[in-house]
């Protein structure tokens, strides 16, 4: 089954309760919060209290995408604050085993990351501790971004050695992905997909979500 996480980094932040109502009603199973600490990447969005504010009013999965360095630092704060998964990126960290082993004292699930130039490799060491792998087919720090073609090779290769280690591991993909060409990450293995301006910037909501679905 195909799941949609649609990413808030590209709602109306002025309206930002109704916007989750809005994708909600549509029927999305997450809801992708980016947070960006200008250092890892060039761009800075929010941090644990907005999580909070916003979990007293929806029922979602909190898809918490930690692109920030060290995020040991953080995991306990957005933990506590109502996420579901936190994802760190494996380049964002010193220690990624002591990162996982933080997601999982706080009882949440755990993502792990990597961008586009990264070699999916790097992920086989933790596939029997982690519960999501989030693969960037865009560079991060912003959204509106074209999908970054090459990367389906490591949707490709991610998927076979979740398939290898033979856990049931859930395949995300993040940057560029719409209706015209969800299928391509389908394909490739993935079954999340992070849409945030293909949803967000939509006329119709629900159609764009039963399209990504498709």
């Amino acid at each position: 089954m195909i799941k949609i996480s649609p990413s808030i980094l590209a709602c109306d932040f002025a309206n930002l309760q109704s916007e989750i109502k809005k994708v909600e009603d549509a029927g999305v199973e997450y809801l992708h919060i980016d947070v960006m600490d200008g250092i890892f990447v060039p761009n800075i969005t929010l941090g644990p209290c907005v999580v909070k504010a916003i979990r007293k009013y929806s029922s979602l999965f909190f898809d918490v995408h930690l692109m920030i360095t060290d995020p040991i630092r953080y995991i306990d704060d957005f933990a506590k604050a109502g996420a579901d998964l936190i994802t760190v990126h494996v380049e964002s960290t010193f220690d990624v085993s002591a990162a996982i082993d933080r997601i999982k004292v706080n009882g949440k699930k755990v993502g792990l990351s990597i961008k586009p130039n990264t070699k999916p490799e790097i992920l086989r060491p933790y596939l029997d501790r982690a519960d999501l792998i989030l693969v960037m087919t865009v560079e991060p720090g912003f959204g509106g971004q074209s999908f970054i073609d090459a990367t389906v090779d490591n949707i490709k290769a991610c998927a076979a050695m979740i398939k290898e280690s033979g856990r049931e591991i859930e395949l995300e993909v993040d940057g560029g992905v719409s209706p015209k060409n969800a299928h391509v990450v389908k394909n490739a293995g993935a079954n999340v997909i992070v849409a945030g301006s293909a949803v967000f910037g939509s006329s119709d909501i629900p159609k764009t979500v039963k399209e990504l679905k498709a």
